[in-house]
């Protein structure tokens, strides 16, 4: 003998009914018995070489930065490929690169077989910190421009200004390095 629900879904033809409050929702008996999948939590690598959480069962799913303990993202970076003494590129305070200095960039930039690049400008600290900051972004765009002219992919540009200096600015030697534009490659 039948119960009233398995009556009730034979005289449906195979269609549960679904009370949900005062609204019901017919759907396959079918899909109600498939098997769902599980969520398991992975990481994924972006071109950039950054690292996120997915949880993906194959229908849906979501992504979200891997961050340290400090709140920075997890990115594996490639080893500096290239460090540009801004003294041999840029008058001073001026970010405008000569012929020269334009085809020997385009040249690297051809030849550094990178899937791309990350273009990080810097300054010494004899400016405020506000203009340090536009004139590195400045020179970092400069450098860009002609990665992008040579047909390369240029993932990422920025100026830090004074704020990640590799030497001391007590001195002029110090001071000289800098005044840099750091190209990382992306293999």
């Amino acid at each position: 003998m039948r119960t009233g629900k398995n009556r009730l879904r034979a005289a449906l033809g195979g269609v549960a009914i679904v009370a949900l409050g005062a609204m019901s929702i017919a759907a396959p008996v079918a899909a109600q018995e498939q098997v769902r999948e599980i969520y398991e939590p992975t990481i994924w690598i972006d071109p950039d070489g950054c690292e996120h959480w997915v949880m993906d069962d194959g229908a849906e799913g979501y992504m979200s930065p891997h961050r340290d303990r400090e709140g920075r993202p997890v990115c594996h970076r490639s080893e500096i490929c290239g460090v540009l003494p801004t003294d041999q590129l840029f008058a001073t305070d001026r970010w405008h690169i000569g012929p020269h200095n334009r085809a020997n960039l385009q040249q690297f930039f051809r030849s550094a077989n990178a899937f791309g690049f990350l273009i990080y400008g810097h300054t010494d600290s004899r400016a405020s910190d506000e203009y340090n900051i536009r004139l590195s972004n400045n020179r970092a765009n400069a450098v860009a421009e002609i990665a992008q002219s040579a047909g390369v992919r240029v993932v990422d540009v920025r100026g830090f200004g004074e704020r990640q200096p590799r030497a001391t600015n007590h001195t002029a030697e110090g001071m000289q390095q800098n005044r840099r534009v750091e190209i990382y490659c992306l293999r």
